[in-house]
């Protein structure tokens, strides 16, 4: 945000400057918001993929989707589920799915840190909750 309270777009090369920063290479440090949204970013795909392994190793599932169409099947596998955890685990998805491509595409997003610390929380319930299965 501005210091007038004008809201910034969002420049996307900092996502450069923040994969640099990853990889450990000098240069210009990451913005903050470059890192928040790769945080929420990062929540979702971790919580995603451990959930689509689960319907492949353990359900054995061989329906999973190769294309982007595998992010609303997973979700939508636990939400039909007669088990409540499991229906909570979709929910779980289809929250962080939002967010997380508000983070990864829109160039205004407001309430980034509270949107990080749902993220982190959901993720962690979703992980958690797969191994409890």
């Amino acid at each position: 945000m501005h210091p007038r309270g004008i809201q910034m777009t969002f420049d996307w090369s900092e996502y450069l400057n923040l994969a640099q920063e990853l990889a450990g290479q000098t240069g210009t440090s990451a913005s903050e918001e470059a890192k928040l949204r790769s945080s929420i970013s990062r929540a979702y795909y971790a919580a995603f993929c451990k959930a689509r392994n689960y319907l492949r190793d353990v359900d054995r599932d061989t329906a999973i989707p190769k294309t982007g169409k595998a992010h609303g099947y997973v979700a939508d596998k636990f939400k039909s589920s007669m088990d409540k955890r499991r229906r909570q685990i979709g929910i779980n998805l289809d929250r962080l799915r939002v967010d997380r491509r508000k983070a990864d595409y829109d160039d205004f997003v407001t309430g980034l840190s509270p949107m990080v610390v749902t993220a982190l929380k959901l993720a962690w319930q979703v992980i958690s909750t797969l191994k409890l299965l």
